[in-house]
């Protein structure tokens, strides 16, 4: 069976390496590390698809070292010190440190973080680290200490189309059909700056295109595709409209629709810390006042993830997935928010009012700063009246309680305390 195209036509050499030309281009600073035989550990931090995996191969060729790969994905704390163990038996007297590639850096949880120091510390083994998230948050700082980082960027539409044309030119069995690049806008809008993308897409196109010319325009790119759902696009539009999906069946209480898109998204790769996020941003958006608990358990959900890590993550995205979907919705805090943000737009910058202003100094309280002001502990209840607005929208009322179990108990609950206002 053929290889795929993106792997057929990886590059072996920095001659044939397409993009990040601030890195590996003429006198850049990793190129000159590269051609002068020895690097340190380091990260490359970087979008899917832009040759993190291409660049530590082609750096393990160039220094002729061994070569050990990791995805975090798959692999535990066991499968790290079983390759720290090889690389150790492998290294003799001055010889250069193994390359161990850990891909997906950013997956691996602490502990398995931890396991690499030693390691790293002592030049067993020289680390190069892929992600696609900010090694700031998602590197523990011991590890992060002792590697530099490298920033790698979406490929510029230069770049893939030099990559496009590479392909049907050279490809083993490309070159052999009549392939007529007509239009590129779609190829390359879909692929969003991704390498592995865009050949991915190169491929579906040309082996489904029959007859003795194949014909690449934007029409048939876009009508693959849609026949195609399984060509998940994590940079693209299908990848907004997923999320969207995904997000729309939340609010809409549906768990069933909701789960579903889940599973396109873990199937499709997607970024777990990204499902996540969103996740956090509907319990507050969509659900908010009228189940409070479900952001305490979309954070718990993300701060799990960070811990535990993949696959066992996808259970708890399940987990919050299906408890958001099914409980109440209220949207009563972010409409309330955009309405006064709205508000002080109009109005600008309105005194505080002198009873709520601190008084940290004599002048202050000469000047009345808080002097009317009434501690709600010292009245029954806990509460008095008094006004808390600027004199200049005193009465106005900014949050409205929608109808749900818990907005009606803090509806009653004010209603009693302020009676007629």
């Amino acid at each position: 069976m053929s290889l795929p195209l993106a792997e057929r036509l990886r590059p072996n050499d920095l001659d044939h390496y397409i993009g990040q030309k601030h890195l590996i281009g003429q006198n850049a600073v990793l190129r000159r590390m590269i051609e002068a035989g020895h690097i340190s550990s380091f990260i490359l931090w970087g979008p899917p698809g832009v040759g993190k995996t291409t660049l530590a191969r082609i750096i393990s060729n160039k220094l002729d070292v061994p070569f050990y790969t990791l995805s975090a994905i798959h692999s535990g704390v066991k499968e790290v010190r079983e390759v720290i163990e090889k690389a150790k038996n492998q290294r003799f007297f001055n010889s250069k440190s193994p390359i161990l590639f850990i891909d997906e850096i950013h997956r691996f949880s602490k502990s398995q973080q931890d396991s690499l120091l030693g390691a790293v510390e002592n030049g067993t083994v020289t680390l190069i680290g892929a992600t696609t998230e900010n090694p700031s948050f998602e590197v523990i700082r011991p590890l992060l200490s002792r590697c530099q980082v490298y920033v790698l960027k979406s490929l510029e539409k230069e770049d893939l189309l030099e990559l496009t044309h590479r392909a049907i030119e050279t490809d083993v069995e490309l070159k052999t059909k009549n392939i007529q690049l007509v239009e590129s806008d779609a190829l390359l809008r879909f692929s969003g700056g991704d390498a592995r993308k865009l050949l991915n897409i190169l491929e579906l196109v040309t082996s489904v295109e029959q007859g003795e010319q194949i014909i690449i325009n934007d029409e048939i790119v876009t009508g693959r595709l849609q026949e195609n759902p399984a060509a998940y696009d994590k940079g693209g539009e299908l990848h907004y409209d997923i999320i969207s999906a995904f997000i729309k069946s939340i609010r809409g209480s549906d768990p069933d629709g909701a789960i579903y898109w889940l599973a396109r998204m873990v199937e499709g790769g997607e970024d777990p810390a990204f499902i996540a996020r969103r996740l956090v941003i509907s319990a507050a958006e969509d659900i908010g006042l009228a189940n409070p608990n479900a952001l305490l358990l979309a954070n718990a959900c993300f701060d799990s993830l960070q811990k535990i890590g993949w696959p066992e993550g996808r259970i708890i995205l399940a987990e919050t997935t299906i408890y958001l979907a099914s409980s109440a919705k209220s949207n009563s805090a972010y409409l309330a928010i955009d309405d006064a943000l709205a508000l002080v737009r109009e109005t600008g910058n309105l005194p505080v009012p002198l009873h709520l202003r601190n008084a940290p100094t004599r002048l202050m309280k000469e000047l009345d700063y808080g002097k009317e002001y009434k501690y709600a502990h010292n009245y029954e209840n806990n509460f008095v009246k008094q006004e808390f607005l600027p004199k200049e929208i005193s009465g106005r009322k900014i949050w409205t309680p929608q109808n749900n179990a818990s907005e009606a108990k803090i509806k009653e609950h004010l209603n009693r305390l302020w009676k007629d206002q």
